[in-house]
């Protein structure tokens, strides 16, 4: 038997949406106007919660966190896109590739764990109103904070070093708008079982707890709400979680279109489409959601308004 051409990939060519050849500079556009309103969106977001003194609570601390984190994994994403849109650039360096990839899979990693604090924290807020600024005083929230983020580098660093030691035969063509996990392991003619195990292993020990915890989270926040015997009672502490719960709601319906489809029902477009709406359009839905449904940012960026003007 012969032995398969073993290279060492020195780059790879990302073919983005070049099957719509037609369609590259309203997709340019398109992808440009999205990404300016989460940088926008996200920004103000950052923005009112550092300047406004009123918004210096837990909630709006993870909430900037959460902001950061949209920019952060968008702009690892987006600019390569927009480059192989206009200006047809679609080769990318082995070692960007891996950064890239590192990067993507380490802040979405974070914001699986902190999508979790933040429904914690919710919890708290509607079921123990009186003890949450007991609970959830700073040096707690400061301690979560930097758990999501240590917990996301330790999840991600394992899957970054053994891909980045595989061998890749024949073709180094991505058919994909970034360096997607799976699409790298498709070309690669070493072994996956390995970065297989580890995937479940971590989707067992950190996803589905941080699922677990943001389901648990509600199931009593729900149960608590509907425990209140007003209807302007049970609207107030519904609103206090709302925006919150739309999120929970994109994020992981986005990411159950992506990975949780029958194989039969995949296919390489289908997967792109889905990972556009996942990376581009959630983020931006996020600080319009927190704004629109959230008295105190509205009044907040009334206020920066006026002292402005």
């Amino acid at each position: 038997m012969e032995e398969p051409n073993i290279t060492r990939v020195t780059e790879f060519i990302i073919l983005g949406f070049s099957e719509f050849p037609d369609l590259q500079i309203p997709l340019f556009l398109l992808i440009l106007l999205i990404y300016m309103i989460i940088l926008m969106g996200n920004l103000t977001i950052i923005t009112l919660t550092c300047l406004d003194p009123r918004l210096h609570t837990p909630m709006y601390f993870f909430l900037c966190n959460l902001s950061f984190l949209d920019i952060s994994y968008t702009s690892v994403t987006l600019p390569k896109l927009l480059d192989i849109s206009l200006r047809k650039r679609q080769h990318i360096s082995a070692v960007g590739c891996f950064t890239q990839l590192y990067f993507y899979l380490f802040l979405i990693g974070v914001e699986y764990i902190l999508l979790a604090v933040m429904a914690y924290d919710r919890y708290v807020a509607i079921c123990h109103p009186l003890r949450y600024s007991m609970i959830m005083n700073w040096k707690l929230c400061g301690m979560m904070a930097a758990g999501t983020w240590i917990m996301g580098f330790v999840e991600t660093v394992t899957h970054i070093i053994l891909i980045s030691h595989f061998s890749y035969c024949g073709s180094n063509v991505i058919n994909h708008f970034f360096c997607d996990l799976s699409a790298l392991l498709k070309l690669s003619c070493s072994s996956t079982s390995i970065i297989d195990h580890v995937t479940y292993i971590m989707a067992v020990f950190v996803e589905l707890p941080c699922f677990a915890l943001t389901l648990i989270s509600y199931v009593y926040i729900v149960s608590a709400i509907l425990r209140i015997r007003s209807t302007e009672g049970r609207r107030k502490a519904f609103s206090t979680c709302s925006s919150h719960l739309t999120i929970v709601l994109l994020f992981y319906g986005t990411i159950t279109c992506l990975y949780v489809r029958p194989s039969s029902m995949q296919s390489v477009d289908q997967n792109k489409a889905f990972s556009v709406l996942y990376i581009a359009f959630v983020p931006m839905f996020n600080p319009v959601i927190y704004s629109l449904k959230n008295r105190e940012v509205k009044e907040a960026l009334r206020r920066l308004f006026n002292r402005y003007k």
